[in-house]
């Protein structure tokens, strides 16, 4: 019964996290489903590897997790919303050269900053270039 909680806890925040509209209730499916899987990865909690490789799998993620959160509060800096409708909307009129992010007196086009942050969280999350060390380990559990 513990495994299929914990697969129906993964489930419900994959649905959350892939019908979510909007960056908060993303988020959180994105949180619960690094949860889940760490719940997931220590099923077998008496092992010392499946301790391992869950906690391994947990703090490799939070590179992910950081990423996407800075990409998160990048958006509702420049849109002051979080809603995917109202910023897929207004993305073009933030194209422009004059919306940027200062970073050691260097300028960075706020949307190029914005989406980089993002695709780290997807890098994170889906064990892709360098942050891939977790995946091998989590087939202990």
């Amino acid at each position: 019964p513990r495994f299929f909680c914990y697969l129906s806890i993964f489930t419900f925040f994959m649905l959350m996290l892939v019908t979510g509209d909007n960056f908060i209730q993303l988020f959180l499916g994105w949180e619960g489903v690094g949860l889940a899987s760490y719940l997931l990865i220590n099923f077998w909690f008496t092992r010392i590897q499946a301790n391992k490789a869950a906690i391994k799998a947990m703090l490799i993620n939070r590179v992910g997790d950081f990423g996407l959160a800075l990409g998160i509060m990048g958006c509702f800096t420049i849109f002051q919303t979080v809603d995917f409708s109202t910023i897929f909307a207004c993305a073009s009129a933030f194209s422009e050269p004059h919306h940027y992010f200062l970073f050691c007196n260097m300028g960075f086009h706020a949307i190029t900053v914005i989406c980089i942050l993002v695709f780290i969280g997807a890098v994170g999350k889906s064990a892709q270039i360098g942050l891939h060390t977790w995946l091998p380990d989590a087939m202990e559990g």
